[in-house]
C-alpha cells in the first residue's frame, strides 16, 4: 500500500525520520521507493519490459545503509540513465535481505551495465551483482545466474 509521496529532497528528509528503515520491518516484508505513477509490479507498463539488479545483504545495518544511499542517488539524480530507473525494493527476509533496483528496458545491455556499475559504486558493494529480466523471473525456469553481471 502507498505510504508517502514527496517531490523534493527537502520533503524526503522531512519524511525520512518518520519512515521505517527496511531493517525494522517484520520478516517477509517489502519496502518500495518508485517514481510517481509507477507501481512496483512486473505488470506495470513502465516495468513490463524491464528487469532488476539485485544485491544480497546478510546484515541489517548494511541493508539500511545501502537503502539510504540508493534513495539519495535516485533522488539526487546521480545516475546518467535516471529515466531508465523505475525504483528500488528492499525485501526483508528471515535468512537474508535483498535490495533490487528496477529498470525499464532489460534488453539494452549497455545501459543496464552502466546502471549496475554506478549502483555498485553508490552502495559501495564489492561482490558480484546480477541483473535479471522480469520475463525470466516470471517463467517456469528462471535464469538463476541472471543475464548481466558487474
Amino acid at each position: 500500500k502507498k505510504g508517502y509521496t514527496f517531490d523534493t529532497v527537502e520533503e524526503f528528509w522531512c519524511l525520512y525520520d518518520q519512515i521505517f528503515r527496511p531493517s525494522k520491518l517484520v520478516g517477509s516484508a517489502d519496502f518500495h521507493l518508485f517514481k510517481a505513477g509507477v507501481e512496483p509490479k512486473w505488470e506495470d507498463p513502465e516495468c513490463a519490459n524491464g528487469g532488476k539488479w539485485t544485491v544480497i545483504s546478510s546484515r541489517k545495518t548494511n541493508l539500511d545503509t545501502m537503502w539510504l544511499e540508493t534513495c539519495m542517488a535516485l533522488i539526487g539524480e546521480q545516475f546518467d540513465e535516471s529515466q531508465e530507473i523505475c525504483g528500488v525494493v528492499a525485501s526483508v527476509r528471515q535468512r537474508q535481505d535483498k535490495l533490487s533496483l528496477w529498470t525499464k528496458t532489460a534488453s539494452n545491455e549497455a545501459v543496464q551495465v552502466d546502471i549496475g556499475k554506478k549502483w555498485k559504486e553508490v552502495i559501495d558493494y564489492n561482490d558480484k551483482m546480477v541483473y535479471s529480466f522480469h520475463d525470466d523471473s516470471r517463467s517456469q525456469k528462471p535464469s538463476r545466474g541472471g543475464r548481466y553481471t558487474v
